[in-house]
């Protein structure tokens, strides 16, 4: 997305970079802007973990932590991120969610890149969402090599992005979920037109007890996507049987969540159990 923005001459050398972000994209943006030169504004929703505004202060970002409200409200934090770009001089507002280069970027990049890792024999991709990016680029590219490869989108409880697939209509479900930075209640330029197949809305109690488990027994430390992605490739696999091949990202580690998931008082205050 940045280097878009510098081959089309929306960003300038000393230019301020704003985004909106649960934390994750942010933390690559302020990577992106030490590595370039540009000063980074970070807006983040205040359900999040603290370890992200920490490790974005340590990169150098400026951090604005904004109450958490809808999409549909005008202080939602994406839309505080765009008006302050707009009224600010030499700054550019990154917009994740909308902005189809990140869409691209996985096309070029990560389907290919998962093509070549299996030597084409994959039978299923699955992926929870945020922007669409990730399973829209995937699935694009995946899918223009084999039509018959499974797209299956994972969803949290709480997020419209079930029912759009299985409905056709972006309803939010009923409930609210404590993984961040996945489910949306609209759909985004990166995911409008994606190929997919089906989805799976997956739990928050399935989501902990499989980050558990892979800490456990297979000593991955990983953060609430992933967790939800795992629970996804399983359930798929299983579905499908012995002999193939199901692939998902593992896309967030676990050291951004220790004062929220990895705690385990924490997850008991909220009604979850941890084995």
């Amino acid at each position: 997305m940045i280097r878009e923005a510098e081959r089309d001459g929306a960003l300038q050398p000393g230019d301020t970079i704003v985004e909106g972000t649960a934390g994750n994209t942010g933390i690559g943006i302020a990577h992106v802007c030490n590595a370039r030169g540009y000063d980074c504004v970070i807006f983040m929703p205040d359900n999040q973990s603290r370890e992200k505004v920490e490790i974005l202060e340590t990169l150098g970002a400026e951090v604005r932590v904004v109450p958490t409200v809808p999409y549909s409200n005008d202080m939602n934090y994406q839309k505080q991120a765009d008006r302050y770009a707009r009224a600010r001089d030499g700054a550019l507002w990154v917009n994740q969610f909308d902005n189809t280069a990140n869409r691209r970027a996985h096309y070029e990049s990560t389907g290919p890149e998962i093509w070549r890792q299996t030597d084409g024999a994959i039978d299923a991709f699955v992926c929870a969402v945020g922007t669409g990016g990730t399973i829209a680029g995937v699935s694009q590219y995946l899918k223009q090599q084999r039509d018959n490869i499974e797209i299956m989108l994972l969803d949290c409880v709480g997020s419209a992005l079930f029912n759009y697939v299985t409905t056709g209509v972006a309803t939010l479900s009923e409930g609210s979920s404590i993984t961040e930075g996945i489910g949306n209640a609209r759909i985004t330029d990166n995911l409008a037109g994606a190929a997919i197949d089906g989805a799976l809305q997956i739990s928050d109690q399935d989501m902990i007890d499989t980050v558990y488990r892979l800490l456990r027994e297979e000593g991955w430390f990983l953060g609430s996507s992933t967790g939800v992605n795992v629970y996804g490739a399983i359930e798929v696999a299983r579905r499908l049987g012995p002999g193939h091949t199901v692939v998902t990202v593992l896309c967030d580690g676990g050291g951004k969540y220790r004062s929220r998931l990895y705690n385990r008082q924490w997850l008991e205050d909220k009604g979850f159990r941890v084995a």
